[in-house]
């Protein structure tokens, strides 16, 4: 069965919908199996406000360039049948769904989740495979070798191919998994080790090499907060490396 998600991402008028900032851009890509199909959505919003001076630094579209563009309500219906069924892939999900459910309950449709129900949070993704790292989309370009001198502005359209872009990125080597399971071509050390004609040499750590490896578990549950996969997997690998 294909696997279907839309990277999703939006402009606004200001931070927070609770206080009455509007969605006023919204593109969606899709990518089927992990690979882009070249289908896309891409719609400038009249919010009927204007953008905090914040926001319209970040994004530049002026009341100017929205006011002859259509209301969200127009291209609800385009929107959800785009997006309707698949995986959503967001940067900061919190904040762009947070917009997208008061816009939906603006037109009593029913929230995000109830067409969507699976999302994946890109931002989130990032801080658990770089803790204490900047995780913004342009910090990921930068990591992953993405190129975004195009960005001078964010722009939602171009923002959602770039992360498309990190995504896959990011979640390559997932799909790397069963290649490295794989069985290896048998060589002739590998004949004789079957046999029991090889024999493996097994060399103990140091104690020297022990405390190096303790505080380099140290730094990294400090960086990490506790979350290496050593303590987590091996709780007593330490300690038996140790005895």
């Amino acid at each position: 069965m294909s696997t279907r998600q839309i990277i999703l991402d939006t402009e606004t008028t200001g931070l927070d919908a609770a206080l009455g900032h509007r969605i006023l851009e919204v593109a969606a890509v899709e990518l089927n199996d992990r690979r882009l199909t070249g289908n896309h959505l891409h719609r400038y919003i009249n919010p009927g406000r204007a953008s905090d001076d914040g926001a319209l630094q970040v994004h530049g579209l002026t009341e100017d360039f929205l006011r002859d563009k259509p209301k969200f309500r127009e291209i609800s219906a385009e929107l959800l049948d785009f997006i309707n069924g698949a995986e959503l892939v967001i940067h900061n999900a919190s904040f762009d769904l947070s917009f997208l459910n008061h816009e939906f309950a603006l037109i009593n449709l029913k929230q995000v989740k109830h067409y969507c129900p699976s999302v994946i949070d890109t931002l989130a993704l990032a801080r658990e495979l770089h803790p204490g790292k900047r995780n913004n989309l342009d910090a990921l370009c930068d990591r992953y070798q993405i190129d975004n001198s195009k960005r001078t502005l964010h722009g939602a359209l171009l923002d959602a191919n770039l992360l498309a872009e990190v995504y896959l990125a990011m979640t390559r080597g997932q799909n790397s998994l069963m290649i490295d399971m794989a069985p290896a071509p048998k060589t002739a050390a590998a004949t004789r080790r079957a046999a029991g004609q090889l024999e493996l040499v097994v060399l103990a750590p140091s104690a020297e090499e022990l405390d190096a490896h303790e505080k380099q578990l140290a730094e990294l549950d400090k960086a990490s907060n506790g979350a290496t996969l050593w303590r987590k997997l091996a709780p007593d690998a330490a300690a038996a490396a140790k005895n």
